[in-house]
């Protein structure tokens, strides 16, 4: 129990739902124990009476902020100077920021400056700035979907089901993107990262292994996909286990090594090479073209050299008249 990380949990009722909390509580469970659980929000609007039936079930504070000036929301405000008050007392290691908004994009930012492991909650339509500033982000709207699904791939909001069963050639023209999806207001908002851009990160990463076999522990894959990108989440895709969201896509291989076969490793199989985008094979193009220079004596170098020469005779012929 002491070694548990202990987090600040802030949520922000205008733009969490009630659905979520015990999403929420759940999936801080996994990174440590909730000491702070603060919500914010209005209570005197009739859109915050949803929350009232959770409040005492899972021992939530509510904190009261009123509406100064109709359409702008002060509970921003406070939650913001919360946190900051909570991040100089020292009492936490962590925060969870449970909102879609953008506005603490600058606060997820500061507490990640400050040593604080920030884990971000919110539905799809959170904007990416938000995303990226987190330490991780878990999409909420998602794993309400896929809560309770079988170990087998399902349907996952923003996720087609051609996308979800790529061959390798589908890669190639697929290009660095995300998958777009549509917000409750319509608009459209770059959010869950593509799995095709997952996909040619983790081939770059096999393909850089200075090793036979090229291959890397599960674990160690998976720790530097989220740290690459904190929404990264194999149920984003459909699946439960990082082993079966890998096994799906059709360029990697995994084994077991140790003596008791528990450890995984990730390798490329022989035709992992269709896996990459087109930029990944002209780097490594690149990266083959110098080496053969390298092993040619460096020609570049070799002309360099013979190119001075002449000029060393010439300078020692207009003294010599001299």
């Amino acid at each position: 129990m002491t070694d548990e990380k202990r987090f600040a949990v802030l949520i922000d009722a205008d733009n969490v739902s009630s659905k979520y909390v015990k999403i929420i509580f759940d999936e801080i469970s996994d990174y440590g124990v909730a000491t702070y659980k603060r919500i914010y929000a209005d209570w005197t609007q009739p859109n915050a009476t949803a929350w009232k039936d959770v409040l005492l079930e899972n021992s939530i504070t509510p904190i009261q902020q009123y509406s100064y000036t109709i359409g702008k929301n002060s509970t921003d405000a406070a939650m913001i100077i919360d946190a900051m008050d909570i991040l100089y007392s020292g009492n936490v290691e962590g925060f969870c920021i449970a909102s879609s908004d953008s506005d603490f994009t600058r606060l997820a930012s500061r507490l990640r400056e400050s040593g604080m492991f920030v884990v971000g909650m919110g539905e799809k339509k959170t904007p990416k700035p938000f995303i990226v500033a987190c330490n991780q982000f878990k999409f909420l709207d998602v794993l309400a979907q896929t809560e309770g699904s079988d170990d087998g791939p399902s349907q996952v909001p923003g996720i087609s089901s051609e996308s979800s069963s790529l061959t390798n050639k589908d890669i190639l023209s697929a290009g660095s993107k995300e998958v777009v999806t549509e917000s409750d207001n319509g608009d459209s908002d770059k959010t869950m990262t593509d799995i095709n851009v997952i996909k040619s990160t983790i081939y770059r990463m096999l393909s850089e292994i200075d090793s036979d076999d090229q291959s890397m522990n599960m674990g160690e894959l998976g720790s530097k996909l989220v740290k690459r990108y904190p929404d990264f989440d194999v149920r984003n895709y459909g699946d439960k286990k990082l082993s079966k969201f890998l096994s799906r896509l059709d360029c990697f291989e995994i084994k077991t090594k140790g003596k008791d076969g528990t450890s995984m490793w990730v390798s490329l199989k022989p035709n992992a090479q269709d896996c990459a985008m087109p930029n990944d094979l002209d780097n490594v193009s690149i990266a083959n073209t110098e080496h053969s220079n390298n092993g040619n004596g460096n020609k570049k170098n070799n002309n360099y050299q013979s190119n001075k020469k002449p000029y060393k005779r010439y300078y020692k012929k207009k003294n010599n008249k001299k």
